[in-house]
């Protein structure tokens, strides 16, 4: 999984019939070491451009979508309302 932020929305006129009715956004990863590569995901969750979230990959995304036959390799699983930080004790 890695973090991202929606920037944008993609639209396909000739698709796979597997992805009709998906909403397909552009995302940018923030931090790691693949800060900054972008990605199209599918959002089932409702996320908006701006949003923060939290990004399946692979098997992982077709999981999320409940089909592993759609052609997809990234989905949002989650938006992430702050960060926490943990030290150690």
């Amino acid at each position: 999984m890695v973090t991202a932020r929606l920037t944008g929305n993609i639209w396909a006129t000739r698709k796979s019939d597997l992805l009709s009715g998906y909403k397909l956004l552009l995302a940018e990863v923030i931090g790691g070491v693949r800060a900054g590569e972008r990605m199209v995901v599918i959002d089932t969750i409702g996320a908006g451009i701006g949003d923060r979230v939290i990004v399946a990959c692979g098997s992982s995304a077709r999981r999320m979508l409940g089909n592993d036959e759609i052609p997809a390799d990234a989905a949002v699983v989650g938006i992430i309302d702050e960060d926490c930080a943990f030290e150690d004790s």
